[in-house]
């Protein structure tokens, strides 16, 4: 039966590829019409480009689930009264989706009304308020394998929900507020690693596949069911995304929006905790991390953060180079001064000073890995720099598995 649900889920997915790459023409058009759109900065057309069209395949997504669900809880039991395991399965499809729902809600939201960054860190974390709290009441589970080292102190397994500190499970609630960071975290790393065609979406594809891998090398062990619950998304999800990609790519006909971004993170987000490899997950966002630790002096407004940081378009030559931010070093946060400093030394940051008619700015790339490519390689063309970056993702994609698979064997059993 589980096979079966497999294959008709592969179905659902060849659908919602097909769906997608019919109903975004049809609605690109009213997005423009309805004041969604906006230019490409990387281009010499001024061509309106509509956006948010990730909404349209959050959108195909859900419905193909919606039709989904039926099948893996039914299907073993001819439509006849639900056993305890289904009933759990149902209700975390319910929890997962609803989850999925919120923040292509949210991720819309935030196109049409340009929210503030201290919002976009807060709607993630209200998103997943029912993913946790179906993670309680189904799973429940803070157990976590220790290390080899670790265990001749206090043992192979350790449940922090068990924990006590002035009786209170605080190592138990810390364990649910990781989950709720990975949550934050998924969302926003695809949507601060972006600027350029089809560098989201790509990313996406890739690390989706990297899950769908994973999932099946996963279906012969102790914990098919979570890898197959995961393959359930997981399936749809690269159908609707490789019919956004077909648009998105150089030259973008339709740009995605935060909606897609806000998308994707749940959605890797959901699979992770529910299917019980949050870990491993984390390990195929390696490129996302690296940008995230690059760009935290701006993101945390340590260093004067500019409103866009895509790199910067050349007319002349039709290459892209490093974008980059001018400010006077009292603009500077002493962190963020000391930080640049030793990004400085380090040749990780390129730094200009004595800068204007009084010499008083200083200029910095825009700490992205996209502009930290572009000091490396120099000025290139937006589709091999977008090549380029969808490459590095394959790589570590290979080195988290070889973490994961080799590496690991040495900590765990």
């Amino acid at each position: 039966a589980a096979e079966v649900a497999l294959l008709i889920n592969v179905v659902f997915s060849v659908i919602g590829y097909f769906l997608t790459i019919k109903l975004i023409p049809s609605f690109a058009e009213h997005f423009i019409v309805a004041n969604l759109y906006g230019r490409d900065l990387n281009k010499k057309s001024d061509k309106k480009v509509p956006e948010a069209l990730g909404v349209i395949c959050g959108a195909i997504f859900l419905v193909c689930m919606f039709f989904f669900i039926p099948i893996p809880i039914f299907m073993p039991l001819p439509f006849i009264q639900l056993n305890i395991y289904n009933f759990k399965e149902f209700i975390q499809f319910i929890g997962a989706l609803l989850s999925i729902c919120c923040m292509i809600f949210l991720g819309f939201a935030d196109d049409v009304l340009n929210l503030k960054w201290r919002h976009k860190l807060t709607l993630p974390t209200v998103a997943s308020l029912p993913l946790l709290m179906v993670y309680y009441t189904n799973i429940s589970n803070t157990t976590i394998i220790l290390p080899k080292p670790f265990r001749y102190i206090v043992g192979s397994e350790f449940d922090l929900g068990k924990l006590l500190i002035y009786n209170v499970y605080i190592i138990g609630l810390l364990y649910y507020l990781y989950m709720g960071m990975l949550a934050v975290f998924c969302t926003n790393a695809i949507n601060i690693l972006s600027g350029i065609n089809g560098l989201e979406v790509g990313q996406s594809v890739i690390i989706c596949i990297s899950i769908i891998l994973h999932n099946l090398v996963e279906l012969s062990g102790p914990v098919a069911a979570y890898h197959r619950f995961s393959l359930y998304f997981m399936m749809p999800f690269l159908g609707t995304t490789l019919g956004l990609l077909r648009f998105n790519w150089y030259p973008s006909k339709v740009f995605v929006g935060d909606t897609f971004c806000y998308f994707a993170g749940m959605t890797f987000a959901v699979v992770g905790i529910l299917g019980h490899f949050s870990k491993t997950m984390i390990l195929f966002f390696i490129p996302q991390v690296l940008n995230f630790l690059y760009s935290t002096p701006q993101l945390f407004r340590l260093v004067p953060c500019p409103r866009h940081r895509l790199p910067k378009f050349n007319p002349e030559t039709g290459l892209v180079g490093m974008s980059k931010a001018r400010f006077k070093p009292s603009e500077m946060h002493i962190l963020g001064s000391f930080i640049i400093r030793i990004a400085e030394f380090a040749c990780v940051v390129d730094v200009k000073r004595g800068l204007g008619e009084d010499g008083q700015y200083m200029e910095i790339n825009n700490l992205t890995l996209n502009n930290f490519l572009l000091k490396i390689l120099g000025p290139t063309k937006e589709q091999s720099l977008t090549i380029i970056l969808l490459c590095i993702q394959a790589v570590c994609t290979a080195a988290a598995f070889f973490i994961r698979y080799y590496v690991s064997t040495f900590f765990y059993d």
